[in-house]
């Protein structure tokens, strides 16, 4: 257990090393922000000026030495276009993301798990079949689709829910499962092919000979076998219903990390950009090795010292 932990956080340090060079560079990319910030009288002494204030004007490799310098020490800088501190903006921000992201997660998994146990289960009835109908649709609407399709129909025609920006419970609903159909449908697929696998052997057919019927079989034994590959699925999808948020946001005017990350952006404001990818990418990894270490608590016979 120990090799396998310090393996993977090796293995973490170099995933979040190599998304802070990659985005550093490739933001240098987009353009100088120094003109974005001076107004159009500026002469080219007031944009120096700025430059040099901001440190934009040293050389690249220095910049980027700094920058890892800066997040050594747990530093994410200061937005240039706000002159606040990142880690102020973006935990200012961060519990409208996480809302959003349990609330999409709670409709993919309290819709698509159920699902996927009844396309399983009965898989030749009329039921299943209007279900992979719903899954299927839901796997094929892009997110802003979704989205402005729920603000035309709910929001706008009936006027049963808040078009967009934040408030109640209300505010939350259509944002929530438009992030979270698309992971619905993907958790729907998996649990039905888990347990489709699981239902095909042996222990099932002399299970069902003993008498044992659907109910008990699901609770005792499917349920935990079929587990796997959902928990597998589901560290994936966290991260998935992070980087859709970006879409969500942005259609319902939701003040999250989305949202932020898309104005930091047009405003070349790098320090959030690469501050908010950073946190990303750390709950990226974070999960993956929640997800390996939920594989011993389901299946015993999974042993970490031996993963790969």
């Amino acid at each position: 257990m120990t090799a396998f932990l310090l393996r993977r956080l090796g293995q973490a340090l170099l995933t979040i090393f190599g998304v802070a060079t990659l985005i550093f560079f490739l933001q240098r990319l987009t353009g100088d922000p120094t003109y974005l910030l001076v107004p159009d009288t500026a002469t080219q002494a007031d944009i120096d000026a700025l430059r040099h204030a901001l440190g934009f004007d040293r050389p690249l490799w220095v910049q980027y030495l700094s920058f890892l310098g800066e997040i050594t020490r747990f530093d994410l800088g200061r937005s240039v276009v706000q002159n606040v501190p990142v880690a102020d903006i973006i935990a200012s921000r961060l519990p409208y993301t996480l809302a959003l992201a349990a609330g999409a997660l709670l409709v993919a998994c309290g819709i698509g798990i159920p699902a996927g146990v009844a396309l399983a289960l009965w898989r030749d009835r009329w039921v299943a079949r209007i279900l992979a109908g719903l899954v299927l649709a839901a796997q094929s609407m892009p997110t802003f689709w979704s989205g402005i399709l729920m603000i035309l129909v709910f929001a706008v025609t009936l006027g049963w829910l808040p078009p967009s920006s934040t408030g109640g419970i209300d505010h939350l609903v259509m944002p929530s499962v438009a992030l979270g159909l698309l992971s619905m449908a993907t958790f729907a697929r998996v649990t039905r092919t888990a347990l489709l696998e699981e239902l095909s052997k042996d222990y099932v057919r002399t299970a069902r000979a003993r008498g044992a019927g659907t109910g008990r079989l699901l609770l005792r034994h499917l349920a935990r076998n079929a587990s796997i590959p959902v928990i597998t699925v589901a560290g994936l999808e966290v991260s998935n219903l992070l980087a859709g948020a970006v879409i969500v946001e942005t259609v319902f005017a939701w003040p999250g990390l989305g949202q932020l990350t898309v104005q930091s952006i047009l405003a070349r404001d790098f320090p959030i950009v690469q501050g908010v990818v950073l946190l990303g990418s750390f709950v990226t990894v974070a999960l993956n090795l929640l997800t390996d270490l939920l594989y011993t608590a389901v299946d015993p016979r999974i042993r970490l010292g031996s993963a790969r």
